[in-house]
């Protein structure tokens, strides 16, 4: 399991978060309702992604909290897979819904290192 699925298990619990793979993408999918493009913000640091979410609440006047299980904030950072293309992701907000697409670097890093022995050719056996 990578480390962004094990961090996403220790989001708050009101937090509920999708991820999914395909040959090219991770696709995040994270629930935040009550949150705008006003009171998100996203971004990438180094090998991170950070989310800061705000959610805002309008409590009528003549009401008071009994019990408050939603959060207001959300302040995260969530290990990238080390093959995510950062520079080149994107989003979208929904109704709440934040989706993240976290595109794949294309290939791999692999590179084939050349060997050599410290042998050298040994005199010829004498028969």
């Amino acid at each position: 399991m990578s480390a962004l699925s094990n961090a996403l298990g220790d989001l708050p619990d009101p937090v509920f978060a999708d991820l999914y793979e395909s040959e090219t993408a991770y696709l995040l999918v994270i629930d935040l309702p009550g949150v705008s493009s006003e009171t998100l913000d996203v971004r990438t640091e180094g090998t991170h992604l950070h989310i800061e979410a705000r959610r805002e609440k309008n409590l009528p006047m003549e009401f008071r909290y009994l019990r408050e299980d939603r959060p207001l904030f959300l302040d995260t950072d969530l290990p990238l897979p080390p093959n995510v293309v950062a520079g080149e992701a994107d989003g979208s907000l929904d109704h709440g819904t934040l989706t993240l697409r976290l595109p794949k670097r294309e290939g791999t890093d692999e590179t084939t290192i050349p060997i050599t022995t410290g042998e050298k050719p040994g005199p010829a056996a004498e028969t």
